[in-house]
C-alpha cells in the first residue's frame, strides 16, 4: 500500500504540473487521474488503499477545512454574514426543489426519491472551491469585499443544510421514524453550537501554545488532532446532539488568528505544505469513486436535469446577490463557484442505495441516485474549477496592485 501511495504521490504532482501547464487547474489532472486508476477504469489502487479512501479523504478534507480557517477574518465575516447566510440556503433549495418537480419526468422516479435525488444533488463542493478561495485570498483578489470569504462560509453552510434535509427525506423514505421539527430545528442548533464549540476548542488551544509554546509543526498537529476527533464526535452524538464539526474546524482557526496572528501564520504555512500531499489523496480518491458504466447509465436526460438544476441554482444565487456592491462580472463568478458537485455526491450518492437494500425496498431508484451524483461530479467537478479560477484571475481586483504572478 504504501508503494501505491508513492506512485498516487507522483502520478498526481505530474498530472498537477500538466495542468496547470495547460492553463487548467491542477485539481482536474488529478481528478481525471483518479477515475483512470480508479476501480472502475484500469484497477491499479490497492485494496486496502480503497478501503482507507474514506478516512484519508476526510483527513485531507479536514486540512482544507482548516486553511480556510486561518484564513477568514472576523471582520470580514461580519460584512458579508447576510449574503453567506441567503447564499447557503437559497441555491440549495432552488436546486432542489427543480430536480424534485423534474425527476419523475426524466428519471421515473416517485416525488420522494425525486427530492431525495435533489438533496443529494445540490451541495456544491468544499474540495472544489475551498482550494481556490484560498489561493484568492492569499493573492489578495476580491478581498476588499470580502468575496471569498463569502463563497467560503456560505459553501460550508450550504452542506450542513443539505445534509440535514437528506437525513430527513431517506428517513421519511425507509420508513424509519423521524421528527421533522426536530430534524429541522438541528439545523440552527447544529450551526450555532459547531460555531460554539469550535470557539471554546480555538480559545483553549490558544491558551495552550501560548503557556508552553511547542513549535510550529507541534501545533499543527495538535490542531489536527482536536479536528479529527471533532468530526468523529459529530458522529457519534448526531442523534443525541447535532453539531456542525466542518464549523467547528474554521472556527479553530478563525479564534488563533484574532488572538495571535503571527502564530496562525506559522501554522497555516505547516498547513500550505502539508496541502501539497493532502490535496493530490484527496482528488485521486475523490475520482477514484467515478464509475464510468454508472455514468454512462445515467444518460442524456440525467444529464439534462443536472443541466436544469444548476440553472435554477444559478438564479437563486444571482437573487441573494442583488443590490449587493458587486460588480456583474463578481456576481457571475459567485454564481460559477456554487456549481461544482463532489464532496457530498462522493460522500453520500451511494448512501440511498443501501438504505433500500437494508430497508429491502426496490433498490432501482438507489442505482439511480447514485448514477446521477457520479455524473454530476464528471459533469461540474472539472469545468466548475476551471471556470472558478479562469473567471477569478480576471474579474476579481486585487488589494495588493504590486502582486505579480512570479510572487505565487
Amino acid at each position: 500500500m504504501v508503494l501505491n501511495i508513492a506512485e498516487l504521490v507522483i502520478g498526481g504532482l505530474i498530472a498537477d504540473l500538466v495542468f496547470r501547464k495547460m492553463k487548467m487547474p491542477g485539481l482536474v489532472g488529478m481528478l481525471l487521474l483518479g477515475v483512470i486508476v480508479g476501480p472502475y477504469v484500469f484497477n491499479m489502487l490497492n485494496p486496502d488503499l480503497l478501503n482507507l479512501s474514506s478516512d484519508l479523504r476526510m483527513t485531507a478534507f479536514i486540512v482544507i477545512l482548516l486553511r480556510a480557517g486561518f484564513e477568514l477574518s472576523k471582520n470580514t465575516l461580519h460584512k458579508v454574514g447576510l449574503r453567506a447566510g441567503l447564499l447557503s440556503l437559497i441555491p440549495a433549495i432552488f436546486e432542489g426543489i427543480v430536480i424534485t418537480f423534474l425527476g419523475h419526468s426524466f428519471l421515473g422516479l416517485s416525488m420522494m426519491e425525486s427530492a431525495i435525488l435533489g438533496a443529494v444533488l445540490s451541495a456544491a463542493s468544499l474540495a472544489v472551491v475551498v482550494p481556490i478561495m484560498i489561493r484568492f485570498m492569499e493573492e489578495k483578489r476580491g478581498t476588499k469585499k470580502g468575496i471569498p470569504t463569502m463563497i467560503l462560509a456560505a459553501s460550508t453552510i450550504d452542506v450542513v443544510f443539505v445534509v440535514v434535509i437528506y437525513g430527513i427525506l431517506i428517513g421519511i423514505y425507509t420508513g424509519h421514524k423521524v421528527s421533522i421539527a426536530w430534524q429541522l430545528a438541528g439545523i440552527p442548533i447544529s450551526i450555532l453550537s459547531g460555531i460554539i464549540i469550535g470557539v471554546g476548542c480555538g480559545f483553549m488551544l490558544y491558551r495552550i501554545f501560548e503557556r508552553f509554546n511547542p513549535r510550529a509543526t507541534k501545533r499543527l498537529l495538535i490542531v489536527l488532532g482536536v479536528s479529527i476527533f471533532l468530526v468523529n464526535i459529530e458522529h457519534s452524538l448526531e442523534r443525541l446532539f447535532p453539531f456542525a464539526s466542518l464549523l467547528s474546524i474554521m472556527a479553530i482557526g478563525l479564534i488563533i488568528l484574532e488572538k495571535n496572528e503571527c502564530m496562525a501564520r506559522e501554522i497555516a504555512a505547516k498547513l500550505n505544505k502539508l496541502w501539497v500531499f493532502a490535496a493530490i489523496i484527496l482528488f485521486v480518491l475523490v475520482g477514484a469513486q467515478v464509475d464510468i458504466d454508472v455514468v454512462v447509465k445515467s444518460g442524456v436526460m440525467g444529464g439534462i436535469l443536472i443541466c436544469l438544476g444548476l440553472v435554477a441554482r444559478s438564479i437563486g444565487t444571482y437573487l441573494c446577490l442583488l443590490r449587493s456592491s458587486l460588480t456583474v462580472s463578481e456576481r457571475m463568478l459567485v454564481v460559477v463557484s456554487c456549481l461544482p458537485k463532489a464532496t457530498v455526491q462522493a460522500a453520500i450518492g451511494g448512501a440511498p442505495l443501501v438504505a433500500m437494500r437494508l430497508a429491502g425496498m426496490d433498490t432501482n431508484p438507489g442505482e439511480i441516485i447514485l448514477a446521477m451524483a457520479v455524473l454530476s461530479i464528471v459533469l461540474t467537478a472539472p469545468l466548475g474549477a476551471w471556470a472558478m479560477t479562469h473567471l477569478g484571475d480576471r474579474v476579481l481586483v486585487r488589494e495588493d496592485p504590486k502582486f505579480s504572478a512570479s510572487e505565487r
